[in-house]
């Protein structure tokens, strides 16, 4: 066995991995949000959400806003808490939370936007 033999699978899974940008033309990598050379987009690249749910968010501030519960499922326990203190902000914060989470601003405790 030669050396070109031994590499060779080495050599095909590292070009699996790369893409080309589709507006410069630069070799990029797959996972890569956007190229480094131009900025441009990565249409390959998957988007990154939460594992919460969108329905689920939207279903607990709509019903037990009040109560912060929507927070605590997103893994916002200290807002969480304040919400169940203050009973939503008497009522403004959690309607702004239902604004929010149904518009698609909402975010988890990693600043990820929930799964629709």
């Amino acid at each position: 066995m030669t050396i070109e033999q031994t590499n060779a699978p080495e050599v095909d899974q590292a070009n699996t991995a790369m893409a080309f940008c589709a507006t410069c033309g630069q070799q990029i990598a797959k996972s890569a949000p956007s190229c480094p050379g131009c900025g441009a987009p990565n249409a390959e690249a998957a988007p990154v959400t939460s594992e919460k749910s969108f329905v689920a968010a939207a279903l607990l501030c709509f019903f037990l806003g009040f109560l912060g519960l929507h927070r605590f499922y997103v893994g916002k326990i200290g807002t969480g808490i304040l919400q169940l203190l203050t009973l939503g902000g008497l009522g403004i914060w959690s309607l702004i939370d239902l604004v929010l989470i149904i518009v698609g601003s909402f975010k988890d405790k990693e600043g990820l936007p929930l799964k629709r």
